[in-house]
């Protein structure tokens, strides 16, 4: 089963990286979800849609829905499968909620329930907070669209 933005629901990734007891199968999971994000064709990879701050090439698609209280979808793609991995992560926490649930939710909590971020190097962890506050700034604008 997958969510708005093609990949596994959060819970099913937190329940299936439970089950993992290594950490090399662990990261052999996180690049499996990485494969199954579709890829970006080469207009959806600008330099608006680019995330700086990443170590790895990570490009963002942001889709957002009109009304109140929008609904932000995202894409996402990168040149590196391990970050391609946390781009599939991110998705299944963020992809398909409302604008304010998006800025409600702690990607540290998430991340620290799976470890992950006692395994990543300090490069890809910045480079998730660089995609976490890139999510939270559409979200962020988009909320602030809505308003006027």
């Amino acid at each position: 089963m997958t969510n708005a933005a093609g990949t596994a629901p959060i819970q099913t990734i937190l329940d299936d990286f439970a089950f993992l007891d290594d950490w090399e199968d662990r990261y052999r999971y996180v690049i499996e979800l990485g494969r199954t994000l579709e890829p970006l064709g080469d207009a959806e990879r600008t330099a608006e849609t680019k995330v700086n701050g990443c170590a790895s090439q990570v490009w963002l698609v942001t889709e957002v829905t009109d009304g109140d209280d929008p609904v932000l979808s995202f894409r996402g793609d990168s040149d590196a499968h391990i970050v391609r991995g946390l781009i599939a992560i991110l998705l299944a926490l963020y992809s398909g909620r409302r604008a304010n649930e998006i800025l409600g939710i702690s990607s540290t909590e998430i991340f620290d329930k799976l470890g992950l971020r006692d395994h990543l190097s300090s490069q890809r962890s910045n480079g998730l907070k660089a995609m976490v506050a890139r999510i939270q700034r559409d979200a962020e604008s988009a909320t602030a669209t809505a308003l006027s």
